[in-house]
């Protein structure tokens, strides 16, 4: 059973690459709503911050816009958080289209010397003595173009601020594994961009529908599910890299520079045999089922045992299809009933359709029951379950329940890698949605953050009460 206040883990074994010291290329693909960003309050002038190879172009104005904010927040930042002045990065920038590259405008190549070609759909931080062009990004402008038009213009910063990130760590050490160096420069990300959506920025701005945008984008920029945090360059999972950009976002550079060593929890990790590598961690939908009525009534009651020193009595779990219990709306696809100590979800307008649209995602059952489940065990302990206040507690007991379930507490089964993230894209997914959680105005972004602080901190902080 977690602790009330926080999840605990044992460290992992993790492989150190040290070729990343060197030279940090991030592949990037990102998937979300198309969102277009209000202009740049004002571009920075080519003379100002060069970029060499880039155009006159949208994308490469973002982006240097976007690296011009970058200069500025840290070198505010450097001071107060590593105590030394930021020294602007040697090598400078380098923007290239490798289908269409001049050699001219490149003598000595891009970053550490590369061929501008090798950029090719993707975006990298470059650090090598000797090397020419060493302390340098380097990024493909055609594919953040494909990408800006599909998924909103913050994307290229998006990319600086990762690499930027990686600038960050060649200047003041890079953590000791692969994993803890991609997270912590998702973590740096992750503040400057809170600088931007607080209106500090000059050049670049963020609106608040984009941040889900950007949590949406990391489903593909995780590594695949069932890779070893072992795994040389490994990236983390989709909830790992969303965690840790929002740590950055809501508790600024200190906690990124403090949160990242080898005790740092993630919840990337190998599949367990070949079984469940072949079937990707799923469960069939039945199976789904009968382990949320396993899953939820054994992790309540063990919480209000340890930790609230109470009995818990199960409520009745029941699916219906299309057409909720007559205690009810009509238009709620998940339920609480107190009267009737009841507890629904719709298997025909939302888990169904979730667990089929996920992938055969069995964690998105589990969680969308976990829901109107947490209200049930709120109401037991006499709080409330029919304002803001309960359903923001109710997402985040959720992620103390899954806490528990990816540290093994449950007999109910067993967890495999990439549930956590399938709970992490139901809520992006669906979560918005007033069928889903109603009455109140959450986004995405505060969703997921919810459960984060849950998953890490445990009921303490839920709001109920310890």
């Amino acid at each position: 059973m977690p602790a009330a206040s926080s999840v605990r883990r044992a460290a992992v074994a993790l492989l150190a690459t040290a070729a990343l010291l060197l030279a940090s290329g991030c592949s990037v693909a990102v998937v979300g709503l198309p969102s277009a960003a209000r202009p740049p309050a004002s571009d920075i002038p080519s003379a100002e911050l060069q970029v060499v190879g880039a155009t006159g172009g949208p994308i490469d104005t973002l982006a240097r816009n976007a690296l011009a904010d970058l200069e500025a927040y840290w070198a505010q930042q450097f001071p107060d958080v590593f105590g030394q002045d930021f020294v602007p990065l040697r090598g400078g920038y380098f923007s290239a289209d490798p289908n269409d590259v001049d050699p001219g405008a490149y003598p000595q190549g891009i970053g550490c010397g590369s061929d501008p070609r090798d950029v090719e759909g993707n975006a990298f931080y470059c650090q090598a003595p000797d090397a020419p062009n060493s302390d340098s990004i380097s990024y493909d402008r055609a594919f953040l173009q494909e990408l800006a038009e599909q998924y909103g213009r913050f994307i290229p910063a998006l990319v600086m601020a990762h690499e930027f990130g990686h600038a960050v760590q060649g200047r003041v050490g890079y953590p000791d594994y692969s994993i803890s160096v991609e997270t912590q420069a998702d973590c740096f990300a992750g503040a400057w961009t809170a600088w931007v959506a607080d209106g500090q920025s000059e050049h670049t701005q963020i609106r608040a529908p984009e941040l889900d945008e950007v949590l949406r984008g990391y489903l593909l920029l995780r590594d695949p599910v069932g890779t070893s945090i072992n795994t040389e360059a490994a990236h983390g999972s989709y909830f790992d890299r969303i965690s840790a950009f929002q740590e950055g976002f809501q508790a600024g550079p200190t906690a990124c520079r403090d949160g990242f060593s080898a005790q740092r929890p993630y919840t990337q990790g190998a599949f367990s045999s070949a079984d469940e590598a072949a079937s990707g961690g799923n469960a069939p939908f039945g199976e789904a089922q009968q382990i949320t009525a396993d899953a939820l009534p054994e992790f309540w009651g063990l919480a209000f045992d340890q930790v609230f020193r109470e009995t818990f009595t199960p409520p009745q779990l029941e699916p219906f299809q299309g057409n909720p219990p007559n205690c009810a709306a009509d238009d709620l696809d998940l339920v609480f009933c107190a009267d009737e100590d009841l507890v629904g979800y719709d298997v025909q307008d939302l888990v169904g359709p979730a667990y089929e649209e996920l992938g055969g995602a069995e964690y998105a059952v589990i969680t969308a029951a976990s829901l109107p489940y947490a209200l049930a065990a709120r109401d037991q302990l006499g709080l409330s379950t029919d304002d803001e206040a309960a359903i923001r507690s109710s997402v985040c007991l959720t992620g103390w329940f899954s806490s528990a379930f990816f540290d093994d507490e449950l007999t109910a089964a067993d967890i495999s890698p990439g549930d956590i993230d399938e709970a992490v894209q139901f809520l992006l997914t669906y979560g918005t949605d007033p069928s889903v959680v109603p009455e109140v105005s959450l986004t995405g972004f505060q969703l997921v953050d919810l459960f984060r602080n849950g998953f890490f901190e445990g009921a303490a902080a839920c709001d109920v009460g310890l």
